[in-house]
């Protein structure tokens, strides 16, 4: 999402032109009017005709005929609400507005589907109002609005607030006090959740509004907030003056933007928040497999192999059942492979959920099998070794060749697989006893081989210790974070007693690990996370690999002992060469080809950090403390993604208040409890290039800068013309890169702008450092 001031875009008179009125249309509808569903072409309007609501077949047709009371924009098309979120009456059926102010949906049989509750309100008139509202008023005002019950879909200037639930069959979508908006199937499921940033759930907004704006943006509005957040923008922003458009969650679970020009009955899509339908949870029903072929780019449903049925063969998506039930299974129940598929996990079950392992594929499977309780399972290939079990009975597939996974499902043998070449797979046609013969034989086999390893490190080592070297160098080698002890990491670092520093986030230590690895552990403080959500998150930092991010190497969990061990940085961190007095340590210095290098390191770091990875990750304490050099002064980003391990309260609470190393790189939103994102890193930032280029912490004060804030200073002095008075002392006698410099200065002033919508994105900041493309003169901070 963006954050930016965004003023309201347009009046809806534009939609206020007149057509021809239908037959029997009113502004106001009086107490005991009545639509009837077998007169179609009978119905209520707006002043000016732009929206109506009348009676439509319902559609796919049925037999015999059914029909809602839908409120429809000018021309047929979209419908925007329904009576009863879609209910359907018989042809018998009518809507009537009562003399006791109460509007009721009634079936042929008299029956009442549906009112609208205002019963002995005082309700006097019903008006359907020219932006698509209806309401129900007393002589006070509204009692009842269509605005503030919606079914499926919202209009321009109709706010939809915390609370309110749009719905679609089993999917619904919402917005969350957090500010998520968030898609679920079967109110249990959340597959789609787009909102603010993580670190924004610590700021005390008032609940947020979600609107779509007549020209065609979808935004959050906080009253207590100035700036808006924008959620997304139609294909066709801007265009067209009689244009309607509407948000809608479909049928088939995917939330979307549509525009109608008025008259036209035509709609079309503008913009959809799953990109991939397939990933739609439960789009293709219980056990269905939801897949791709070359001739349509529409999803296709179907089972996962022959050992399944349609429940209805002229409906793919109500999924499919097994034509033996496991239950009733007289042979062996075999596990059935499907290549390139997984059935579909989202946060939080994906971290909350017991059932998640960091295990090989053949155990993914047999672990399963073995597990009266697992229905399927899925071994993820894409560098996180993660192998999660479906213990739900409801069970939603995607198959598609670039997913890097194998999925497994219970099956009662003997399996037999689909004649489509993506679930060929002749071994399976064995019978399902055999095939668990072999993967127990495979891992028997992996067994003996490693306890073979263990038994020969014994026999060449003196104890246990050149063992320990011999595995840990295995588990090093292979990528993923390692497991040390908490007596391993206290002994590696001598009892904590080799101290590095104190970081925003604990002491960090030197230490040698079992292989003789030179290491530095980080003594984590604050952490209160349950065991499997910090292992999540350590493997996601893991995972997050970059030439200018520190790496993780492992870490300990032992009771309340939480510890990471990363690489160690031969010349440590940027703050011990930048402030440092001429008379002491004056051989740690940097010219500025280093210091220079190092800038567009860090931001290159950073740039990863935020638009490369697969989530976002903000860092929330950038500061020269964290941006560590190597051997040859390569920059490297630390602490990134520790943000997450912390409570929200903890950590802004010790970020405000510690002094060394965050006063004065806090962005403004931090201090004025507003939403905090990538761009508050982009504000640290700045400030950082700001001492890389002068060797003075930008907040402190001085007689030279009459006492005042360094940045306004330095930003003065630039536009004077004197950019050789901002530069560091001990190097400005050196050769230094003057166009370097100014585009350092350029870069830093657009960083630290009070307004986040004004600063630029990292990998637009890694761009005007390289001189890529031009640099306009900044506003003046503040």
């Amino acid at each position: 999402m963006k954050l930016q001031r965004h003023p309201l875009l347009l009046s809806f008179a534009f939609f206020s032109a007149v057509i021809s009125k239908i037959a029997g249309t009113t502004a106001t509808i009086l107490p005991g009017t009545t639509l009837y569903a077998s007169k179609t072409n009978k119905s209520w309007s707006s002043p000016n005709n732009t929206f109506f609501l009348h009676f439509l077949p319902f559609l796919p047709s049925t037999s015999p005929p059914s029909f809602t009371a839908t409120i429809v924009y000018s021309g047929g098309a979209p419908a925007v609400w329904s009576a009863g979120n879609g209910a359907t009456v018989d042809s018998g059926g009518y809507l009537r507005f009562l003399p006791t102010g109460n509007l009721i949906l009634v079936n042929g049989s008299g029956s009442t589907v549906w009112d609208s509750g205002t019963s002995n309100m005082g309700v006097s008139s019903a008006t359907l109002h020219e932006n698509g509202n209806l309401v129900l008023s007393n002589n006070t005002g509204s009692v009842w609005s269509s605005f503030d019950n919606p079914t499926d879909t919202i209009v321009p200037f109709q706010n939809f607030t915390v609370g309110m639930v749009l719905r679609s069959g089993l999917f619904s979508f919402s917005v969350l006090r957090s500010g998520n908006l968030t898609l679920k199937w079967s109110d249990s499921v959340p597959y789609w959740d787009q909102g603010l940033n993580f670190s924004m759930s610590a700021v005390n907004l008032s609940s947020p509004v979600l609107r779509l704006e007549p020209m065609g943006v979808l935004q959050l509005f906080y009253p207590n907030l100035s700036a808006l957040v924008v959620v997304a923008y139609s294909s066709d922003y801007g265009e067209g003056t009689d244009v309607l458009r509407v948000l809608k969650l479909d049928s088939d679970g995917n939330l979307r933007v549509y525009s109608s020009k008025r008259g036209s009955g035509t709609v079309s899509s503008r913009w959809v928040a799953v990109e991939d339908q397939c990933e739609v949870f439960g789009y293709c029903g219980n056990n269905g497999v939801c897949s791709y072929n070359d001739s349509s780019s529409s999803p296709i449903c179907g089972c996962p192999s022959q050992n399944f049925e349609m429940v209805d063969p002229s409906d793919s998506r109500k999924g499919c059942r097994r034509k033996v039930r496991l239950e009733d299974c007289v042979g062996k129940v075999a596990m059935l492979q499907l290549d390139h598929a997984r059935f579909l996990t989202y946060p939080p079950l994906f971290f909350i959920n017991p059932e998640v392992f960091f295990i090989g594929i053949s155990a993914c499977s047999v672990n399963c099998l073995a597990a009266s309780s697992c229905f399927a399972s899925t071994s993820l290939s894409d560098g996180s070794g993660l192998c999660y079990i479906k213990t739900s009975n409801f069970i939603s597939g995607y198959q598609n060749p670039a997913l890097p996974s194998t999925s497994y499902i219970k099956v009662c043998g003997p399996v037999a697989p689909n004649s489509a070449p993506s679930l060929e797979n002749a071994h399976w046609r064995v019978r399902g006893w055999v095939v668990t013969l072999v993967v127990l034989s495979a891992l028997s086999c992996f067994l003996v081989l490693e306890g073979g390893l263990w038994f020969w490190c014994c026999r060449n080592m003196q104890g246990f210790g050149g063992l320990a070297a011999q595995y840990t160098l295995l588990e090093y080698a292979s990528g993923a974070p390692i497991h040390f002890s908490y007596k391993e990491l206290q002994k590696s670092t001598k009892g904590f007693k080799l101290k590095l520093g104190d970081g925003g986030f604990g002491a960090v230590y030197k230490g040698v690990v079992a292989n003789q690895t030179v290491v530095a552990v980080k003594q984590l403080e604050g952490v209160d996370q349950g065991e499997k959500q910090f292992r999540m998150e350590v493997s996601t930092i893991s995972s997050t690999h970059h030439l200018n991010l520190v790496r993780l190497i492992g870490f300990c969990s032992e009771g309340r002992h939480r510890l990471l061990v990363y690489e160690f940085m031969k010349n440590g961190s940027l703050d011990s060469f930048l402030f440092v007095n001429e008379e002491q340590q004056s051989g740690k210095l940097l010219n500025w080809g280093y210091r220079f290098n190092i800038a567009l390191g860090a931001a290159k770091g950073l740039t990863y950090l935020h638009e490369e990875c697969r989530n976002c990750i903000v860092h929330c304490d950038v500061k020269p403390e964290n941006i560590l050099l190597d051997e040859n002064y390569n920059a490297k980003v630390s602490d990134f993604g520790l943000a997450k391990l912390l409570s929200a309260v903890d950590h802004r609470h010790r970020t405000l208040t510690s002094v060394r190393g965050t006063r004065g790189y806090l962005a403004p939103e931090w201090l004025a409890n507003l939403p905090v994102t990538s761009k508050s890193d982009v504000y640290s930032y700045g400030m950082v290039l700001l001492e890389i280029v002068s060797g003075r912490r930008n907040f402190e004060m001085s007689e030279e800068t009459s006492r005042r804030k360094f940045s306004v200073w330095a930003y003065e002095e630039f536009e004077k013309g004197n950019m050789t008075g901002v530069i560091d002392r001990r190097v400005v006698s050196q050769e230094i890169n003057m166009e370097q410099v100014k585009r350092v200065l350029l870069a830093c002033f657009w960083c630290i702008q009070e307004q986040p919508s004004q600063r630029p994105t990292m990998s637009k900041v890694v761009q005007m450092l390289e001189g890529v493309i031009d640099i306009e003169r900044p506003p003046a901070p503040n």
